[in-house]
């Protein structure tokens, strides 16, 4: 029986037609659908990767940097020659006045008290008038605070009358002692303050003194001596108006009065005359005292020598630091003043005036240090311990050793074989900054929010940050930066980069393309180009058909079998004597390559036979028509037509290699590694793994650098598709 030839006509044949375009319709919009679909989940993607990769952060330091360049500059002061120290001003007025060669500091206050006995000096010119320290063109010009805790106001009604009585009359008793009257805005400020933290039911507005006759108990008020005239004077008024509770007053300096209140739980009130540090304010928390900053007042630092001083009535700023510094006479300081030794009178070590001093007079930058200076604060500050560890690695100086004894520098680096630190430059003045700003500043990301957070919910953040982290600092933060991308792996995520990352992920394909690529051409060239169609070729074809399917976790398997442990003494180097210890098991790069090699063959092989396959049979047959062999044939002709579509497979091939993770973990990738790769016999991690190991860690900060990690392979793997995808358009224009 014949088939049926005929064609549809009529309405046979435009039902048909019909049913095509709809068919047609339903496909075109499938695909229209599938590819919005993959849009909009591309879109998600970056919004989530970027949402996370930048935003504001609450940064809060171990320890202040301010503070490691504060203590340097006091313990200079304290341990200059011919210096007085005392915690009691008035011991300091007494030497000062009957000392010809003097000069010293304290509060105003004392001044004013003693100004018959002393000299005062301008600073720049400037006197600590009243009009001065208002609008603040006197340099030497610091607030003075009252510190508690609501938890003290809750449980000690005397604490909560005393500030009340405080706040009340603080500026009638300020002025008389020798400061300088708190403004209505610092005064409603305090108030404010007080009253939330009292519990008391009363409002910012409707202030209202509390009767004191009655009110008994204990009070402790600890502290600074400049604010200790200010302090007597108010307990002395409450005892007049019937304030039966005992006060304690002591004036042992602003460090000591904050670490009795924060650490010791010994005061009620804490007075300073400066503001609370970062560490105190830690200290205090971690004693479950959350402290309440009231400000009550300003003072001014007074520069004082004895009225016999007939040379100067002025020093300016740089006068200053150099005779409270490195001065031994006046003339050190300023040439028209006599060669008289100079005698320093200055407050003791616990004192907030030496602090306000040190910071104002001595403003120095941490990373403006000598080098030598910064390793003097990083050896004091860290363990024997780590800085043995961190001088193994590298040493600070050229000529000694700082963490251990000098005599040992000659046996542990003048050896035939020294340690690896040994054989590197001493580290210069930036890299001993960076080990102090890891190692002791301790920057810790406390909190961190999302770039729509950041943006939109700005003033909650702030809110948050101020009651939960007050010394904290808020910034906006990109976790995307050049020093992310230049600097090695760290524990601590504000250091953290991901240089080590890359570069391992570089070797790693480049020595995966380097295996894979001509191993997989060559194959397609002979099952395309030579083999015959036997029962053995066509079960090599099916089972590389097969392998493109297999999980790549099998890969790792099979990479740990074949290139870690049986071909040990090769992966690791040792074949050719000049294997690591470190290295000696075969996990190495070169491993590494060799298992992705094997994961992506199997793609490389199969687009290249398609590739191979485009080629019109007639270009073959001319190319031999013309006295040419086959392999020249396919050599000139056939891989040059083919090299596009080759290229176009191990494009996808490679960017499949960039993105694996299992298979390197199985075959000993690390988790954690400092230590650039350099070379194929090396241990190493890859972008993938580390941003996996960064999402593991619970610390919020850790997502925000993997996100930053993420765009970073994203560009990487763009910017190598991007070169290969130039290389095979160069060739397509060719063939």
């Amino acid at each position: 029986m014949s088939p049926d030839t005929s064609y549809p006509e009529g309405s046979a044949l435009k039902g048909q037609i019909v049913n095509r375009h709809r068919r047609g319709s339903a496909w075109q919009l499938a695909f229209q659908v599938s590819t919005i679909i993959g849009i909009i989940a591309l879109i998600a993607l970056l919004y989530n990767i970027t949402n996370q990769a930048f935003g504001l952060v609450a940064i809060q330091n171990k320890v202040e940097p301010s503070s490691l360049v504060l203590a340097r500059e006091e313990e200079r002061l304290l341990s200059a020659a011919n210096t007085v120290t005392s915690e009691d001003d008035n011991e300091l007025v007494a030497g000062i006045a009957s000392d010809a060669t003097a000069i010293g500091f304290f509060g105003y206050a004392y001044y004013q008290q003693n100004s018959d006995q002393l000299k005062l000096l301008t600073v720049d010119g400037i006197a600590p008038t009243a009009e001065n320290v208002a609008n603040e063109t006197y340099p030497l010009v610091r607030p003075l605070y009252l510190y508690t805790t609501a938890d003290v106001l809750a449980q000690n009604q005397a604490a909560n009358v005393f500030l009340n009585y405080y706040l009340t009359h603080v500026n009638e008793e300020i002025a008389d002692v020798g400061y300088f009257a708190t403004t209505d805005t610092q005064l409603s400020a305090a108030r404010t303050a007080w009253i939330t933290a009292s519990g008391l039911d009363l409002q910012p507005g409707q202030w209202a003194a509390i009767n004191p006759e009655g009110i008994s108990g204990q009070l402790s008020v600890v502290g600074s001596s400049t604010l200790f005239p200010v302090n007597e004077r108010i307990a002395e008024r409450l005892a007049t108006a019937g304030f039966a509770a005992t006060v304690n007053l002591e004036s042992v300096g602003s460090t000591a009065g904050l670490r009795a209140f924060c650490e010791e739980g010994t005061a009620d009130i804490a007075a300073a005359s400066r503001s609370i540090t970062s560490a105190e304010f830690e200290a205090c928390r971690e004693n479950g005292r959350l402290p309440i900053e009231i400000q009550i007042g300003t003072d001014a630092l007074a520069i004082v020598t004895s009225p016999e001083n007939s040379f100067t009535t002025n020093v300016t700023p740089q006068e200053l630091r150099t005779l409270f510094d490195t001065a031994t006479t006046w003339a050190d300081a300023n040439e028209a003043w006599p060669a008289s030794p100079v005698a320093r009178y200055i407050p003791g070590a616990d004192s907030g005036t030496l602090d306000f001093f040190a910071a104002t007079v001595f403003p120095i930058d941490l990373a403006d240090l000598p080098k030598d200076t910064l390793v003097e604060l990083l050896a004091a500050n860290i363990s024997v311990g780590l800085g043995r560890r961190l001088e193994r690695e590298q040493r600070f100086y050229d000529d000694r050793l700082v963490f251990d004894d000098p005599d040992l520098f000659a046996e542990a680096c003048a050896s035939d074989e020294p340690a690896a630190g040994c054989t590197m430059p001493a580290r210069d003045q930036e890299n001993v900054y960076e080990l102090l700003l890891q190692e002791v500043v301790a920057p810790d990301v406390v909190s961190a929010w999302s770039l729509m957070d950041s943006l939109f919910a700005r003033d909650e953040v702030e809110t948050f940050v101020a009651t939960e982290y007050p010394n904290a600092e808020l910034t906006f933060r990109s976790w995307l930066t050049l020093d992310f991308i230049t600097s090695p792996q760290s524990s601590t995520p504000e250091f953290a980069g991901v240089r080590t990352a890359i570069m391992g992920s570089l070797w790693v394909v480049a020595i995966t393309v380097l295996v894979s690529f001509p191993i997989g051409v060559g194959a397609a060239i002979y099952l395309e180009e030579y083999a015959s169609p036997s029962f053995i070729n066509r079960t090599i074809q099916t089972n590389i058909n097969n392998l493109a399917g297999v999980p790549s976790i099998i890969y790792g398997m099979l990479g740990l079998a074949i290139f870690v442990r049986t071909l040990e003494p090769l992966t690791s180097g040792a074949l050719f004597g000049i294997g690591d210890g470190t290295t000696a098991n075969g996990r190495t790069i070169l491993s590494a390559g060799l298992t992705l090699g094997l994961l992506i063959l199997p793609v490389i092989i199969i687009a290249a036979q398609e590739a191979i396959r485009a080629v019109p049979q007639s270009l073959r047959q001319a190319g031999m028509a013309l006295g040419a062999t086959k392999w020249q044939t396919i050599w000139a002709h056939v891989l040059p037509s083919a090299l596009p579509g080759i290229l176009t497979g191990t494009i996808l091939a490679i960017s499949r290699a960039i993105g694996e993770t299992a298979p390197l973990v199985v075959v000993g990738a690390s988790t954690l590694i400092f230590v650039d790769p350099d070379g194929p016999f090396a241990k190493f991690t890859t972008l993938p793994i580390q941003i996996y190991q960064w999402t593991a860690r619970p610390q919020a900060e850790f997502r925000n650098i993997a996100a930053a990690a993420i765009l970073v392979l994203l560009v990487l793997l763009l910017s190598l598709n991007a070169s290969a995808i130039l290389l095979r358009n160069r060739y397509a224009r060719r063939a």
